[in-house]
């Protein structure tokens, strides 16, 4: 199809739906967290049923967000992004109406589901039907509203607790896929990829969500039942079950996860960054909520306030963090970034009984979002420039879900690391004493991510698309090989982020990349029909 203009009333419709859904899971991402205090009393539960209340969703969102773009790509994306807005809306009206613990941690796992389906569907939708002059604008549109909604989720998220009750935290959901579904089907076409066939990885899909899965309950569980056979052998078969996963993803002829792609050393490092990146930002936006509320007394409508500072300051600056970051290199802003987050992690540890904001949380939150500003677009950048522009939208999916995959785990484990028991946020001291405890535990994993970007991340990484990246030799402009360096760089194949503007709080924003590019080589030198 020759595209829709962006001028049109079908493609400002296109631009509003997608918006409308994506903003379902981006919200979800923030408001959540600020209601957990309000749903422990409510429904009487432990930490451990909060953690879940968080995992859940992260566990079948991660694990089933490379299947939902290849669902999309093959039975249709409208169709898929359609099917998940419909599904998140309705697992979320099962979350407000839940009775108990058990039944909210069950729909927020099915909430997951929804959103692997329509996450990745959204952006494909505009790079996929909107004419190639306007998609630019397009997606910067879609990204800014995307920016802001995200943005403004914990303060959204304060006030409907605070108001009219945790419930509608899930509740807002439905009114929003009421308008969002019925203007998709009347106003989006219908697109997918011909070049997609074959079987889908299912197996893999399942056995990478087990193998978290069983991680995090054991992590999860360790508090209260120590090192008992109850937590050694989830803990046991989760690893024995991810040996299995790398197996399975080598041997298929069509793997969910090509581990070929992890060939390009600097893709690799840049997800061990991102691994320890997000890990921190999990861990830190899970626990401060409930320290602001539990330990310094806020609602949970001035919890969600203060930590507008970090996420406004993302969608104010993270284009320019990107223009510099292609300016100077990426090794820098992955080092500086890092560094300057656990710095603002620190300063949280005056986030205690009688804390003033002004004094004690504004400074730590405003270098936090300084530090997330410097080192979020050049993240996603240079993950996208470090693999031929035909895996692209591979690349994306596979670091978002790194990140998120990060965060579950860090959820899970950083109770157990700082010592913080299943009643621990019940108590402004015991909680407050274990926060101080696993801030500088967050600081230590960034800082971490901050070597490993220094020691591997190239500073020319944003130029090049290396020979190790699987990029064909010889193809688009003449290839310039680098004494010393083993790379070829192909002049004009480099895939550089469409999303000009951040709030990836959770996780980077996905790219599908260029839609229009040949699929990549396979190790015979064939063309992939995926």
């Amino acid at each position: 199809m020759a595209g829709v203009r962006l001028s049109v009333p079908a493609g400002r419709w296109l631009v509003f739906t997608t918006v409308l859904g994506s903003a379902m899971a981006l919200l979800d991402s923030t408001v959540v967290n600020v209601a957990l205090p309000r749903i422990g009393l409510d429904l009487g539960a432990d930490l451990p049923v909060l953690q879940w209340t968080v995992n859940a969703y992260m566990l079948t969102l991660a694990g089933l967000i490379l299947l939902g773009g290849a669902l999309g790509d093959r039975f249709g994306r409208r169709r898929v992004f359609v099917t998940g807005v419909v599904w998140f809306s309705l697992a979320s009206l099962v979350c407000g109406l839940a009775p108990n613990a058990g039944v909210l941690i069950a729909a927020r796992a099915l909430q997951g589901i929804g959103g692997a389906l329509l996450t990745p569907g959204s952006l494909a939708l505009i790079q996929s039907v909107i004419h190639h002059d306007d998609r630019a604008r397009a997606i910067g549109l879609w990204s800014g509203f995307g920016g802001i909604g995200a943005a403004i989720g914990p303060f959204l998220g304060g006030w409907l607790v605070d108001g009219p009750g945790w419930r509608w935290v899930f509740f807002i959901n439905v009114p929003l896929a009421a308008v969002c579904v019925p203007v998709a089907l009347r106003h989006v076409p219908e697109t997918s990829n011909p070049r997609a066939h074959g079987r889908f990885d299912v197996l893999g899909a399942l056995l990478g969500a087990a193998t978290l899965g069983l991680i995090t309950y054991a992590l999860i569980a360790a508090p209260r039942k120590g090192a008992s056979p109850a937590v050694v052998v989830p803990a046991v078969a989760g690893l024995a079950l991810g040996v299995i996963f790398v197996l399975v993803e080598r041997r298929r002829r069509e793997p969910m996860l090509p581990l070929s792609i992890f060939s390009s050393h600097q893709f690799s490092a840049v997800n061990a960054v991102t691994l320890c990146v997000y890990a921190a930002f999990g861990g830190f936006f899970f626990l401060a909520v409930l320290d602001l509320q539990v330990v310094v007394g806020y609602s949970a409508l001035a919890a969600g306030t203060a930590l507008l500072p970090t996420t406004t300051l993302m969608l104010l600056l993270s284009a320019r963090s990107g223009e510099l970051g292609k300016r100077i290199g990426p090794r820098i802003p992955l080092t500086v970034g890092p560094l300057l987050c656990a710095a603002g992690m620190l300063l949280m540890t005056r986030a205690g009984v009688g804390a003033v904001y002004w004094r004690d949380i504004l400074p730590a939150l405003l270098v936090l979002g300084m530090g997330m500003v410097v080192v979020v677009a050049p993240l996603t950048a240079t993950v996208l420039a470090s693999v031929e522009v035909a895996r692209a939208g591979l690349a994306s999916g596979v670091n978002n879900a790194a990140a998120r995959a990060a965060g579950l785990i860090a959820v899970a484990a950083l109770p157990l690391l700082a010592g913080m028991g299943p009643e621990a946020y019940r108590s402004a001291d015991a909680f407050g004493d274990t926060f101080r405890r696993a801030m500088p535990i967050c600081a230590g994993v960034l800082v971490l991510g901050a070597i490993l970007a220094w020691r591997t991340v190239r500073s020319d990484a944003l130029e090049q698309v290396g020979e190790e990246a699987g990029a064909p030799a010889g193809a688009g402009a003449a290839a310039r090989a680098e004494p010393g360096e083993g790379a070829v760089r192909p002049e004009g194949l480099v895939c550089h982020p469409e999303c000009a503007y951040h709030c990836g709080v959770a996780a980077p924003p996905l790219d599908p990349g260029d839609l229009s590019a040949p699929p990549p080589l396979d190790p015979d030198g064939r063309r992939s029909g995926t």
